[in-house]
């Protein structure tokens, strides 16, 4: 279903993505290379303890076929680790279908290019919170 992950020829050599969710912002770096990826100065097993958020971080690579060929530099910052690994995994496929156009059409298809819009919904004056109230008392 996914074609092969090769550059297009005379392409430039870094390719640039940004991922949102929730609150947290990610900026991805690719470059050619030998498989690397670093996450804030660390590696992905560091970064990401838990198996799920790892995995679903790294699905585009496994999708595109291109787990060994390319490098990955990102910086991730606000929310928590969570949305953080949803943050990487959008700017990792938007810079994969810079890297290769052809790419786009399977990634847009398995929603890897989708934007997750649900955020954190506001407090309300006169409420607990957004949605929770003060206890009510009848007299």
């Amino acid at each position: 279903m996914s074609s092969s992950g090769q550059p297009v020829e005379g392409a430039k050599q870094v390719f640039y993505g940004t991922g949102r969710r929730k609150e947290s912002v990610a900026r991805v770096f690719l470059t050619f290379g030998t498989g690397k990826i670093t996450i804030n100065g660390r590696t992905t097993d560091q970064y990401f303890h838990n198996v799920n958020w790892l995995n679903r971080a790294v699905e585009p690579l496994k999708f595109t076929e291109t787990v060994g060929s390319v490098d990955i530099m990102a910086t991730v910052n606000g929310g928590g680790v969570g949305g953080q690994s949803g943050a990487f995994r959008m700017g990792l496929s938007r810079a994969l279908s810079l890297f290769n156009p052809e790419l786009r059409a399977g990634l847009r298809k398995n929603g890897f290019l989708t934007r997750d819009s649900r955020m954190k919904e506001r407090k309300k004056y006169g409420q607990k919170g957004a949605r929770k109230r003060f206890q009510f008392s009848k007299r």
